[in-house]
């Protein structure tokens, strides 16, 4: 049976995590292939609600194995709490989960870097040492998975890190990496919590991984071996990454983006399965648009009408609690992204959230403001300086004022929101196959041919 790979088709925050625990039912592995615990996939299990970080959601199904793959930058530390918060919800993992030994290892260090040089503040990053942790995988000199089986080579590449941050903060005051978290907005305990080479030796952050070690070291295995051949035994396996494709670090609205691919090459390169074995993409895309973070958005919302439509749709992130800023559906974006990835069928999430409102609006091409881009006329090029001078080009749909997450099928639903599904397969030029109604993992409908 071939791999199913499923990418979120705008800035993040798609609702693939439910997409994934809905479609895992079905399948028998889910292998994650890129990103970190940056990002977070909620999934709503009856009055329960597990956010997954590092974990692939397929773990919510007793019978679902899961993989982390090489592309993956996995935080040791949160992946313990995250498996023992799996314990506490009464979820086995144990026996479920596999890290392949190429995945590379998040240390304190990165995370103290990434405050350092205030990235968070000047591209909106999350704090997580995703940045620092792929910057120093393609330097070289970074830790990985199969290190935590060796504990002399552990604390030689611990070392190395050690010493590149002690480097990085020669000369600056003591106490500087606290003040630059507090002042970013950390809590006082995120501050006191930073780890810090001025203060801090070696022994404390090769302590830091025993427990890591332990629990970890036994779930190493070669994870692209082991999928190819369970994909040569007929088993099904569904693949997913963490952030949406304009975070891709090439197709993303660069520099505004992530530090991986999340485009559907990087479950190629993230799990080394060949792009032949892959024979079906789905796209994921809410009902309208939202990012976290700095960078363009053209179909925004703002000032009022901003905080009430967040407030509406419960949009804060799921890792940071930050505030999602939020606008109308851009079927220019989705478009790209659909191209990029060769995405054969969408799902659209979140349409409850626009219950209510009389009218509706769905962006169908850009306006450029003199811009010079390599982009054809009224086409979204994914260039922040370009995105930022450009006006959207809207058409009004109806809205509709039922409560949708009742609906028993596509045919329940009102014409209003049938229709403004309809459109946005129109516009992007790949077909809806499911439509989300409801927050709980079953309120999905399945759209009619």
């Amino acid at each position: 049976m071939p791999f199913t790979v499923l990418v979120g088709c705008q800035w993040g925050d798609e609702g693939k995590g439910k997409i994934v625990d809905l479609l895992a039912e079905d399948v028998d592995w889910v292998a994650r292939f890129q990103g970190g615990a940056n990002a977070g996939h909620t999934v709503l299990l009856g009055e329960r609600q597990a956010v997954l970080h590092l974990v692939p959601t397929g773990i919510l199904r007793p019978d679902v194995r899961c993989a982390i793959g090489n592309g993956v930058v996995l935080d040791p530390m949160a992946l313990l709490d995250e498996v023992r918060l799996l314990e506490e919800m009464g979820i086995n993992w144990r026996g479920r989960l596999w890290i392949s030994p190429l995945a590379h290892l998040v240390t304190p260090i990165h995370k103290a870097t990434e405050v350092l040089r205030q990235q968070d503040r000047s591209i909106g990053t999350t704090r997580r040492g995703i940045g620092p942790t792929y910057e120093a995988k393609a330097a070289r000199h970074g830790l990985r998975a199969e290190d935590l089986l060796d504990e002399r080579r552990l604390r030689e590449r611990l070392h190395v890190q050690w010493e590149l941050l002690r480097s990085a903060l020669s000369g600056q005051p003591e106490g500087t990496l606290g003040r630059l978290a507090a002042e970013a907005g950390g809590s006082a305990g995120h501050a006191q919590g930073m780890f810090d080479p001025t203060r801090q030796g070696l022994e404390e952050l090769v302590d830091l991984f025993a427990d890591a070690r332990r629990i970890i070291a036994p779930l190493v295995c070669d994870v692209t071996d082991l999928l190819l051949s369970e994909d040569d035994a007929g088993r099904t396996i569904l693949c997913e990454g963490a952030q949406g494709a304009l975070l891709d670090i090439d197709h993303g609205t660069y520099p505004f983006v992530t530090s991986s691919n999340t485009t559907v090459g990087g479950a190629c390169t993230g799990l080394g399965i060949p792009p032949q074995r892959i024979k079906k993409v789905i796209g994921v895309v809410k009902a309208y648009t939202t990012r976290v973070g700095e960078g363009p958005f053209p179909t925004e919302f703002h000032g009022e009408v901003a905080e009430q439509f967040r407030e509406k749709a419960g949009e804060y992130g799921a890792t940071t609690g930050r505030p999602r800023r939020c606008g109308w559906f851009d079927a220019v974006l989705a478009k790209r992204t659909a191209r990029i990835n060769g995405v054969d069928e969408f799902v659209v999430t979140k349409m409850d959230v626009l219950s209510g409102l009389k009218q509706l609006r769905m962006a169908v091409a850009y306006r450029a403001s003199g811009t010079q881009s390599v982009a054809p006329a009224g086409a979204f090029w994914p260039s922040a300086a370009v995105l930022e001078g450009v006006t959207p080009e809207y058409v009004d749909v109806p809205g509709w004022q039922m409560d949708l997450s009742g609906a028993p099928d596509w045919s329940a639903l009102p014409g209003e929101a049938r229709a403004y599904v309809d459109r946005i397969g129109h516009e992007i030029g790949v077909p809806v196959r499911l439509v989300s109604i409801g927050p709980g993992r079953e309120e999905v409908v399945r759209r009619e041919a």
